[in-house]
């Protein structure tokens, strides 16, 4: 790895938990599955009374105590927080309201995870999953393209009755998706990978919001890094990870955001494919996920973003809330930092090729946002590296910037990403 900046030290990952903003600690944990925490760099999570609520990071000196030290910085950072919207507020009362026993039986859920020959990280996906609060749900593993049988033989030694094994030969995760879509029987389908472990109210909090809005065609939730131990990994968060603040956010198609002049091109700052679920019957109106899309695929990527686009543009709403969160197992080389660049790179214009190709209706609209869009664009860049919202996960005060050999090459990937996806379309006419 050739930088100029030093490279990264490693941080400890933890949960602590509030009474309120400037309210005792009711607890303090490491990560699941995580070791303890010790003298060093931490990064936490932090809950109010269960919630997450924010991110701090801090510097614990020997002798100190970690949650003391972490829960003054907490108190801090939630009290320069900014305040919520009116729409913002209203959906945290909402979801405050329905906490306290005014809540709908969240409706039944399927839950999809596609994996390829990583029985050891599906397993531990696999716990997480079904100790999972949500009354009324069944796990899909879709095997996607396994050239051994050590998915099968986990499943069924391991997991037997309590998990559903299907095989999907054609390779790329929007395959294994739509495989995974046609296989349940759940109102909504909950969809997450295996290398996450999910926090125990995870799918409630992902699919309660479905009972209350009969228009709703997607939520996605939070993600937060599980292990920030080697350079890649706190490089990756640093660039923003894969978060998108502790604020919910409702996107409707009737009444695009103000701050979002692309909307729905923006697919991005809707959420990302670990931690996303759809009314099934709105997904399927859609026409599921472009199987020329995604990881597998010479698109590398943006299976996700064609998803919410579409179900947006079917004119369904999307919703996004911290509350169902899931800790992602980042990778952990520096190769594995540039083949997810230029992935990202890629997949962000192949998801926008193939919007464009299966709904040439668009394109009038997304001509018609580009000069706004762009000058947002520039004016978010100029300001990058604040907090608006007081605690947005990816970023951690550590100044870590990303490389530019990184940055190049997510541009190379976003001017390779249409090729790949005509690619893709070709081999996938070609293996009929």
């Amino acid at each position: 790895m050739n930088h100029l900046a030093p490279l990264p030290r490693p941080l400890s990952v933890a949960e602590l938990d509030l009474a309120a903003p400037g309210g005792p600690v009711l607890s303090f944990r490491p990560a699941p599955g995580g070791p303890e925490v010790k003298a060093g760099d931490v990064y936490a999570l932090v809950r109010l009374r269960g919630r997450p609520a924010a991110t701090v990071v801090g510097t614990v000196a020997d002798g100190e105590d970690p949650a003391g030290v972490l829960a003054a910085l907490a108190r801090e950072r939630l009290a320069r927080t900014a305040p919520l919207s009116d729409a913002e507020r209203f959906a945290e009362r909402f979801a405050e309201s329905r906490e306290e026993g005014g809540a709908d039986a969240p409706p039944r859920a399927s839950v999809v995870v596609a994996t390829r020959e990583r029985p050891e990280q599906l397993a531990r996906a696999l716990d997480s999953l079904l100790a999972q609060d949500h009354p009324d749900f069944e796990l899909i593993v879709v095997d996607n393209a396994p050239r051994t049988g050590d998915t099968r033989d986990l499943v069924v030694r391991k997991y037997a009755d309590r998990v559903r094994y299907v095989r999907e030969d054609v390779p790329g995760l929007a395959v294994a998706h739509n495989t995974g879509l046609a296989a349940a029987d759940g109102t909504v389908v909950a969809f997450t990978d295996d290398d996450v472990v999910a926090d125990p109210h995870w799918l409630t909090a992902l699919t309660e919001p479905f009972a209350a809005d009969p228009g709703l065609g997607c939520v996605t939730g939070l993600i937060l890094p599980a292990r920030l131990a080697t350079p890649a990994q706190v490089l990756l968060e640093s660039h923003g990870g894969f978060a998108k603040g502790f604020a919910p956010r409702l996107y409707d198609p009737a009444r695009p955001p103000a701050d979002e002049p692309l909307f729905p091109f923006t697919a991005g700052s809707f959420g990302s494919g670990a931690n996303m679920a759809f009314r099934a019957d709105a997904l399927r109106r859609a026409g599921g996920f472009d199987p020329a899309t995604g990881t597998g695929t010479a698109a590398k990527g943006g299976d996700d973003l064609y998803a919410f686009v579409a179900v947006l543009s079917a004119g369904f709403r999307l919703r996004y809330t911290a509350r169902a969160l899931v800790w992602h197992h980042h990778r952990d080389t520096w190769q594995d930092l540039r083949n997810q660049a230029y992935g990202y790179g890629a997949g962000l214009t192949a998801y926008l090729t193939a919007t464009l190709v299966r709904r040439p209706r668009l394109l009038p609209a997304l001509l018609a946002r580009l000069p706004r869009g762009l000058a947002h664009a520039r004016t978010m860049t100029a300001r990058r590296g604040e907090a608006p919202d007081g605690g947005v996960p990816g970023e951690h005060g550590t100044h870590h910037p990303w490389p530019r050999s990184l940055s190049r090459l997510e541009r190379r990937g976003m001017f390779y990403g249409p090729l790949g996806y005509a690619k893709a379309r070709l081999r996938k006419a070609g293996s009929r």
